[in-house]
């Protein structure tokens, strides 16, 4: 099956980042991969995934990333950010183009398991 990424569908999400959904369908349970858009100078909300393991592939720019009470972390391109279930993350982009990274879920995202704060 092949599922061709179609740039009209990229959407800002409340979160504070514009998400361009590359994978996510219901017969495919098991992962979600969407590539996430954060502006100059943006930072996207705390939140937490219910039942959700999210990894972060950093594509493009840099950033910083917050994870639970760890303290912030420097990411760049290649690196990978591995986010257990209801562990409270944010990223905030601080160079000087956008932070583009994928959005790697498992099992896929669903919009009820988002937790704010």
């Amino acid at each position: 099956m092949l599922f061709q990424r179609d740039e009209n569908k990229e959407y800002w999400f409340e979160e504070g980042c514009y998400i361009l959904e590359l994978l996510n369908d219901p017969a495919d349970p098991s992962v979600s991969i969407a590539r996430a858009r954060v502006p100059k100078r943006g930072t996207t909300a705390w939140h937490r995934l219910r039942d959700t393991t999210e990894r972060y592939v950093i594509l493009e720019g840099e950033g910083e990333v917050g994870i639970g009470d760890e303290a912030p972390q420097r990411a760049g391109p290649g690196d990978v950010v591995v986010i257990p279930p209801m562990v409270r993350q944010c990223i905030r982009n601080t160079g000087e183009e956008d932070l583009v990274f994928l959005a790697i879920c498992t099992p896929r995202f669903e919009r009820e398991n988002y937790v704010e704060g």
